[in-house]
């Protein structure tokens, strides 16, 4: 990859990314820190406005915009492709919000790259075999919870249960699994960490309180958790 691809790329990742190292950026493309730092210092030198935060990585200004990212025909394929996995996900919100950014990114797709995404999204199909008929519609709401650390409220009915239980949670992260979304939360009713299957809360209010951010490892949890849906 010549340089000034390489820097192409870098803005690109310090725009859809918060926080990149040069650590991170000198792995993903074979090179030494050293010639990231320089790679850094060239974008600098351009009027680009990078920063760093130090010990832990650069940043882009608030609100700096970027010329439109020119897809591949590969790429756009990838996400047609996407397309067809997430449009059979039990949760209407996710799937209507994911459609709507794919269609904002299509819109920058070059004619023959559109014409080639639309060719292929007619020759693709993807099975379901899930079978149960529970879906959800609060997916979004809860990917915004997460990130903003807002306390939740949900009546929750397990799948034994013939009434639903009102909690108290800290969503904390989430995974899917054969098709269903699972919320990992602290639970004040359990004072516990549990996994909540989203296609099982029977109502949901997302509080304006916030809780504190308890720096939550998804990746730990599964060493040391495994599933339990309480």
């Amino acid at each position: 990859m010549s340089q000034l691809s390489r820097l192409i790329s870098i803005l690109t990742l310090l725009k859809s990314k918060r926080l990149l190292t040069a650590t991170e950026l000198a792995t993903k493309y074979n090179v030494s820190i050293r010639t990231i730092y320089r790679d850094i210092r060239k974008l600098e030198e351009a009027g680009v406005p990078v920063y760093s935060i130090e010990g832990r990585g650069y940043s882009l200004v608030d609100n700096y915009t970027v010329a439109p990212v020119q897809f591949t025909e590969k790429e756009a394929n990838a996400l047609i492709t996407a397309a067809h996995i997430i449009n059979q996900s039990k949760d209407i919100s996710f799937v209507n919000d994911f459609n709507e950014v794919l269609t904002k990114i299509k819109s920058v797709f070059k004619t023959s790259v559109q014409e080639k995404s639309e060719l292929l999204s007619d020759k693709i199909h993807v099975f379901n075999w899930e079978y149960e008929e529970c879906t959800s519609n609060i997916l979004s709401e809860i990917q915004l919870a997460i990130t903003n650390f807002n306390y939740i409220e949900i009546a929750y009915q397990k799948v034994d249960d013939t009434v639903a239980s009102y909690r108290k949670i800290e969503p904390y992260a989430m995974y899917g699994t054969n098709n269903k979304w699972i919320l990992i939360a602290f639970c004040h009713l359990r004072s516990d960490i549990r996994a909540f299957r989203i296609d099982r809360i029977q109502q949901f209010v997302v509080l304006g309180e916030q809780f504190e951010d308890k720096k939550f490892s998804l990746k730990k949890y599964f060493e040391m958790s495994p599933y339990k849906d309480k």
